[in-house]
């Protein structure tokens, strides 16, 4: 029976910074970046890769907070805790100092995500299956038990999960197949960071049609006319048939994102991401009052579940766009997948960020097969970029996601991308100018 007997923490970070990728009206220069942990075992063949996502500077207040998240894992029986995840969620989530940074929000929750995400990659292994099957795979039952349902007997029950998981039982295995023909439907951000000069711009929007893509994003909020020309570049390309969305990050007031939309109705965006703090929900549903029939989304910065249901309770937002680094990992995944199933609203997952397409393809096959049980509404994001320092990069064909085939998920990166790209010590930055 093999034993946990190490958990291994790493400052990856890419200079994304130095072309604008990943750039926005708030968050101008980031180089992505992830808190790495690797779960080690006293087999050498087996391990579990796990991370969350952040912009540079402060990764290192990540790596340090998952680094003491995950000792309370050495010495125990990884058959014992694969089989109990939901346990071992609550184990890690109880200690009561670590828990008084957050609690569950900050430092110390995308921490959690990290090392969860690698015990959720590491069951995944064991089981030989991509974790999207681990998850179809799972009774109503065993869903429920691993998922954090505290503080949501208001909005959804355990007998509810069970419930609605139950109604798709019998017709998963159609929706693996339809799948496995048809791919997980995607839009890209590639096209449209904000720090892209208009040629670039044109020319990615360009690429993107003709990859197949229907659904577009573009970064605004920055400046009110040049986002008005480059919203115009995007429908001369996309045309008119194609969805375009909008993501301000966050940067308006409420009575500025209402005049400021109003500005870009005319380009008719399916939605407007992120419009003002991702906290203030009650700001989310003035806004979607406000611009309708323009849709609002949010969800990438959502602390934890209980945020996500008062987002749900106020209808405050149209689609929900979850983050499997920033919430606890699937166990509050799950929690918001319920309820969102519940209150009819999609989940889109966000993925802008080093490794989230590799994360996310795997929840959104899960939500169709064995959640929402539709695709009406529904589209994951991607970006095209740091797929190569993954083993088992995302693939994309024709704007959707292929169905991951390898055991885990999908986390692992490459030794040589770890050498290289830690920090400050990494060969690339203890030969940049960046690092000073």
């Amino acid at each position: 029976m093999p034993t946990i007997t190490a958990v291994t923490t790493h400052d990856v970070r890419f200079p994304t910074s130095l072309t604008a990728d990943g750039s926005d009206a708030m968050n101008k220069d980031g180089d992505y970046s992830a808190a790495y942990v690797v779960i080690h075992t006293d087999d050498p063949a087996l391990k579990g890769y796990g991370f969350t996502f952040t912009i540079g500077r402060g990764n290192d207040l990540c790596v340090e907070a998952a680094r003491q998240r995950g000792l309370p894992l050495i010495g125990l029986s990884v058959d014992d805790s694969v089989a109990d995840l939901g346990g071992v969620y609550r184990a890690l989530k109880s200690d009561s100092q670590l828990r008084w940074l957050g609690p569950e929000k900050g430092v110390e929750h995308l921490a959690l995500a990290a090392v969860m995400n690698a015990m959720w990659d590491l069951a995944a292994r064991v089981a030989g299956k991509p974790l999207w099957g681990l998850l179809t795979d799972m009774t109503p039952d065993q869903l429920a038990d691993a998922a954090d349902l505290k503080y949501l007997s208001d909005v959804i029950t355990r007998e509810e999960a069970i419930s609605m998981l139950t109604e798709l039982v019998p017709t998963r295995d159609a929706r693996i197949a339809e799948l496995a023909e048809t791919g997980y439907p995607c839009y890209t951000t590639s096209a449209g960071w904000l720090g892209y000069s208009d040629d670039k711009l044109r020319r990615l929007l360009q690429e993107a049609v003709d990859e197949g893509y229907r659904h577009v994003k573009l970064k605004v909020g920055a400046n009110r006319e040049e986002d008005i020309r480059r919203l115009g570049i995007a429908r001369e390309v996309i045309g008119w048939d194609a969805k375009l969305m909008i993501d301000a990050n966050q940067v308006w007031d409420v009575p500025e994102a209402i005049d400021w939309i109003g500005d870009l109705a005319k380009f008719n965006p399916h939605w407007v991401e992120e419009p003002t703090s991702p906290d203030d929900v009650l700001g989310h549903a003035t806004i979607r009052r406000a611009i309708a029939p323009i849709g609002v989304a949010t969800g990438e910065h959502g602390m934890n579940r209980v945020l996500f249901k008062q987002l749900f309770q106020a209808e405050a937002i149209d689609f929900c766009q979850l983050d499997s680094a920033r919430l606890g990992s699937i166990n509050e995944i799950l929690a918001v997948y319920f309820m969102a199933r519940k209150f009819g609203v999609p989940v889109c997952p966000h993925a802008g960020g080093v490794g989230l397409c590799e994360l996310v393809q795997h929840l959104s096959i899960f939500d169709y097969v064995a959640v929402s049980g539709t695709l009406e509404n529904r589209v994951t994001e991607f970006v095209d970029h740091l797929h190569e320092h993954f083993v088992d990069p995302c693939i994309v064909e024709n704007g959707a996601y292929i169905l991951p085939s390898q055991p885990g998920y999908s986390a692992q990166m490459f030794d040589d991308s770890v050498a290289e790209y830690s920090f400050p010590n990494g060969s690339y930055w203890s030969s940049s100018p960046m690092a000073d």
